[in-house]
């Protein structure tokens, strides 16, 4: 979306006011983050956090006069990820924007922002799409009703992320893998969870897409312990999620969904992986 709203500011031929001609140079290279005028902020292989020099280096390029476009866009990404000496270092930057300069900024909420950050931006709050809406978007694309069905349910209301999971069948495969370590962990003792966590401690990218995947899990099990109709986000796995409701009562549920929550706002907010798994290794039930 942000992209999309940089080519609408420098489409060269725009047939409507905010609309894009998809032809000209901007509109092309804009997607692909190749416009020179573009400038693409976020944190990187260097560390999980976005840092005080990136902002640094950001601000000396937006001091300078725009190369082709009529603006110089900057985009931060997942801004959430910023340390606090970085969101401190581009308030100033925000209050008082050069003339052609547009920021973007991009977050998983205005919570996990600083308040003297959001307070200097125009908030744009992006809802999920319904379930039955995304699936119905998917099938209009070709793909069969159960299938969308599960992908829109595995994307939790993302667009995007449902044409991911269909362009790139190999997340479907890893989701499967995750959700078998998960049936592992419940039924490991501390040693193998220790040993688990520290295994996936190494990535986090890949730790997040675990706990996201775990949280889906947990809450279908949750749904089904209280009797609740909503719709289930691993249907194709309805059997182990049944045997997995009856094998607890609801109220350890609701701690498992709790302990996996926590630990995802932890790793958000750039705490120690490793530890922050090892907590919740210790607050999972114990299944036989």
């Amino acid at each position: 979306m942000a992209l999309r709203f940089a080519q609408a500011l420098e489409c060269q031929s725009p047939p409507a006011v905010g609309e894009v001609c998809g032809r000209c140079r901007a509109c092309r290279q804009l997607p692909g983050q190749t416009y020179p005028d573009l400038h693409v902020v976020e944190s990187g292989e260097g560390g999980p956090s976005l840092k005080v020099e990136q902002i640094r280096e950001l601000q000396r390029h937006l001091s300078l006069s725009p190369l082709e476009g009529r603006w110089r866009i900057a985009l931060l990404l997942r801004f959430h990820e910023a340390t606090a000496g970085a969101a401190n270092a581009l308030l100033k930057t925000l209050e008082e924007p050069p003339a052609p300069v547009v920021l973007l900024v991009t977050a998983r909420s205005a919570e996990a922002l600083l308040p003297t950050v959001v307070s200097r931006c125009e908030v744009v709050p992006l809802r999920p799409l319904a379930h039955a809406d995304l699936a119905h978007m998917l099938e209009e694309r070709g793909l069969a009703g159960e299938e969308a069905r599960l992908i829109a349910g595995l994307a939790g209301g993302r667009p995007g992320r449902a044409l991911q999971l269909v362009q790139d069948r190999s997340l479907l495969d890893r989701r499967g893998e995750i959700l078998n370590d998960l049936r592992t962990v419940l039924q490991a003792g501390r040693a193998e969870r220790f040993a688990y966590a520290e295994t996936l401690a190494k990535d986090r990218a890949a730790a997040v897409q675990a706990l996201e995947t775990w949280q889906s899990m947990l809450r279908d099990v949750l749904m089904v312990s209280v009797g609740a109709e909503a719709e289930r986000i691993n249907p194709d796995r309805e059997d182990e999620v049944e045997r997995l409701a009856a094998a607890k009562g609801t109220e350890t549920w609701v701690g498992a969904v709790e302990a996996v929550e926590r630990t995802l706002a932890a790793v958000h907010g750039n705490a120690n992986l490793r530890l922050a798994l090892e907590v919740l290794s210790l607050d999972l039930p114990r299944l036989p």
